[in-house]
């Protein structure tokens, strides 16, 4: 479909992944004109005159680059997960504080696991209490090359977004739990110590050696469907009164008993055995993945999207998952692959 001449721009970095793409569907859908930065794209990584000349007089930017963090914590990979995020955004920063005309807009992703291991009550953007180790010391990082300097034409916003429901890794690992007979509540235990949760970066913070927390499988999980992602990216792009971190995050937060019961309700999966952490660690690593996933207690609360009027279409967890089951049944048996 020809655009008009007059169409708006947007620039969308780390594009080809599974919010990236709904993201530019999205836009496309409202009239934008759609140029991508990645490894391939519009304009390539390390490309700084190419990342320039789409960024100034951009009206929209957009920037999810990173490495998937549903691998294994390796020493290659922690780093590189830290250098995805950081390196990538200072790219952008570079060219919008260069740019002629800069984006009116930037929005960042960033990670609700910024927030500390939380039973007692949830975090939302004003009182929040941030955490520490490696998640919380990347997340941090990212913020920081975020928020540096003086953007005076842009508004910035960074995207904490809690785990994305829908097509996308981490509803397809939780669904290969249930069919490995693991649908059960992961109760977190002592295991061998480790070093892959330790800080990372110019200031780490937290423990060299991995911990655990007696939550008995109570630990909290924060969510949000994709299609309320897309729908409140759509919100902040029009509103010019809110910036800053914003929790993307649905306002029905689960518990992981509570989770899991729902995953075997919409898998039709009647049995799932109790998961200990060391059950886990050994199924995960089989997964390339790490546990922090299911046992860190998440509660991330959207505070400034629901006092600035943002209706979510999933507030709660069981619709939320029969939405996503719905979306794949012709592809059923795909829902339970990694």
């Amino acid at each position: 479909m020809t655009r008009p001449p007059t169409a708006r721009r947007v620039v969308i970095a780390g594009a080809s992944g599974f919010v990236g793409r709904a993201l530019t569907r999205a836009f496309e859908d409202d009239g934008y004109d759609v140029f991508t930065v990645g490894r391939t794209g519009s304009a390539v990584w390390g490309d700084a005159a190419a990342i320039s000349r789409l960024v100034d007089g951009a009206d929209v930017l957009v920037n999810l680059a990173g490495k998937i963090v549903s691998c294994r914590y390796t020493d290659a990979n922690r780093d590189e997960i830290l250098r995805s995020r950081v390196d990538t955004t200072r790219e952008l920063h570079a060219a919008v504080a260069a740019a002629a005309h800069p984006p009116r807009v930037w929005m960042n992703a960033s990670t609700a696991t910024v927030y500390r291991h939380e039973t007692e009550r949830g975090n939302d953007e004003i009182d929040g209490v941030i955490g520490e180790g490696f998640s919380v010391d990347v997340a941090t990082s990212w913020e920081r090359a975020l928020f540096a300097g003086d953007l005076p034409a842009t508004r910035r916003v960074a995207l904490r977004m809690a785990i994305v429901l829908g097509d996308g890794p981490a509803t397809r690992m939780l669904f290969a739990l249930g069919r490995l007979g693991l649908g059960g509540p992961q109760i977190d235990s002592w295991w061998f110590p480790h070093r892959r949760y330790r800080g990372i970066g110019a200031h780490p913070t937290g423990a060299v050696l991995s911990s655990w927390h007696r939550t008995s499988g109570r630990q909290r999980f924060s969510w949000i469907h994709i299609d309320d992602v897309v729908a409140s990216v759509r919100f902040l792009r029009d509103r010019d009164d809110v910036s800053g971190p914003i929790n993307l995050a649905a306002p029905g937060v689960s518990d992981n008993r509570t989770l899991m019961r729902e995953i075997r309700r919409v898998a039709r999966m009647p049995l799932g055995l109790p998961a200990f952490r060391w059950m886990l660690d050994p199924a995960m690593a089989l997964l390339r993945n790490e546990p922090e996933l299911v046992l860190k207690s998440r509660w991330a609360v959207p505070r400034v999207l629901t006092e600035a009027g943002f209706s979510f279409s999933y507030p709660e967890l069981g619709p939320a998952l029969d939405a996503v089951a719905a979306s794949r049944r012709p592809r059923a048996r795909d829902l339970f692959s990694v």
